[in-house]
C-alpha cells in the first residue's frame, strides 16, 4: 500500500524521492572535473590549436556550476608513447591520489592511440569510479557497456591511422614538388622567416663559419667545444655548454650550403610511433637553392670529406 507523504512517494520501508526538473543528474553534482588535451607536434597551427583546447575546456568547466574545475592537462607529443607525456602521467597521479571524478577529452585518439592500453587505462579508471567523458560520441565510460567503449576506441584508432597515412601522402607529394618541409621554426644561424623560407641570423652565421673554419684547420669537435665554451659563445638555446654531438651534426647539415634533404627519418609502425633513420627504405627529397647559404660549397665539402677519413680510420683502429 502507498500513500503521499510530504511530497514523496511511500511504499513499505521504500522511500521515493521524486528528481526535480530544476536539479541536474545526481551523477553531475559537485564532481571534481578535469580535461586532457593533446597535439602531437610543436607546429605553430597545432600550437593555437592546443592553446584554443585549453580556453574552451576551462571555461566549458567552470560554467557547470554542478562541476569543481580541477585542471586541464595538456601534452605536445605522440599519443602512443606515455613515458613522453608528462601532463598525461601527472592525470593519472591525480586520478588514484582521489583528486578527479570525471575527465573530459575531445576523443578516445587524444587519450592514447593504442587501442589496448587506451581500454586498460579507461577500465582502471572506472575501477576507481572515475569516468572519462568523450566529446565525439557523447560517452561517458561510467555508464555505457564496456563493449560499446570498445568499439569506440577501434573506430578511433582506425580513424587516427587513416588521418595519419592522409598526412604523410600530402608531405610527400609537397616534398616530390620541390617544396620543402621544416619541423623547427630556428635553428643556430638561421630562423624561418614569414614565407617558411630560412632565413640568416649574421651574428649566429659568424658562429657557424667558426665552427666549420677551426674544422677545417684540423680541430675536432671536442677542442671545437672547449673554444666556443672558452669564448663564452651561447648555444642556440642560450646554453653555456656545447654538446660535442650538436657540433658533429652541424658540421654535416646540408642547411648550411643552402639545401634541404627531406624524409632523412621515417615512422615505419603507426602503433609504436618511433622514428627511423632512412637508409634507403624511402626515397628522400635534396632541394638546392633553397634559402640563401651560410657555408660555401668548397668549405662544405671538404669538411665531408675530412669527416669521411676520421671514420674511416676509428673504424680500422677499432679493427685493430
Amino acid at each position: 500500500m502507498s500513500r503521499e507523504h510530504g511530497g514523496f512517494v511511500m511504499s513499505g520501508n521504500v522511500i521515493k524521492i521524486p528528481q526535480s526538473k530544476r536539479l541536474a543528474p545526481i551523477w553531475v553534482q559537485q564532481l571534481r572535473v578535469a580535461a586532457y588535451c593533446r597535439v602531437s607536434t610543436g607546429h605553430e597551427e597545432q600550437q593555437s590549436s592546443l592553446k584554443n583546447q585549453i580556453e574552451f575546456y576551462t571555461e566549458y568547466i567552470q560554467q557547470n556550476l554542478y562541476w569543481r574545475f580541477v585542471a586541464v592537462y595538456y601534452d605536445t607529443a605522440s599519443g602512443l608513447r606515455r613515458n613522453h607525456r608528462p601532463a598525461y602521467q601527472q592525470l593519472i597521479k591525480d586520478c588514484r591520489r582521489k583528486k578527479i571524478d570525471l575527465i573530459l577529452v575531445k576523443s578516445l585518439s587524444r587519450f592514447g592511440r593504442d587501442t589496448v592500453e587506451t581500454i586498460k587505462q579507461i577500465r582502471r579508471l572506472k575501477r576507481m569510479n572515475i569516468g572519462v567523458y568523450i566529446e565525439t560520441g557523447g560517452i561517458n565510460t561510467l555508464t555505457i557497456r564496456d563493449s560499446i567503449i570498445d568499439q569506440q576506441a577501434a573506430l578511433d584508432q582506425a580513424e587516427s591511422q587513416s588521418r595519419s597515412e592522409n598526412i604523410k601522402f600530402g608531405i610527400r607529394h609537397r616534398m616530390r614538388s620541390g617544396k620543402t618541409l621544416l619541423n623547427h621554426t630556428r635553428f643556430l644561424g638561421y630562423t624561418k622567416g614569414p614565407d617558411g623560407v630560412l632565413q640568416i641570423v649574421p651574428e649566429e652565421a659568424e658562429i657557424v663559419r667558426t665552427i666549420f673554419d677551426l674544422y677545417v684547420q684540423g680541430n675536432g669537435v671536442r677542442k671545437i667545444k672547449k673554444y666556443l665554451e672558452s669564448k663564452e659563445i651561447k648555444t642556440v638555446t642560450g646554453k653555456s655548454e656545447w654538446s660535442t654531438s650538436t657540433i658533429d651534426r652541424m658540421l654535416s647539415n646540408e642547411k648550411y650550403v643552402g639545401q634541404v634533404l627531406m624524409q632523412k627519418t621515417y615512422v615505419p609502425d603507426f602503433l609504436t610511433g618511433k622514428k627511423e633513420k632512412n637508409r634507403g627504405q624511402l626515397e628522400m627529397y635534396l632541394v638546392e637553392n633553397a634559402h640563401e647559404p651560410i657555408i660555401d660549397r668548397e668549405t662544405f665539402d671538404r669538411v665531408q670529406e675530412m669527416k669521411g677519413h676520421i671514420k674511416h680510420t676509428v673504424q680500422i683502429e677499432q679493427m685493430l
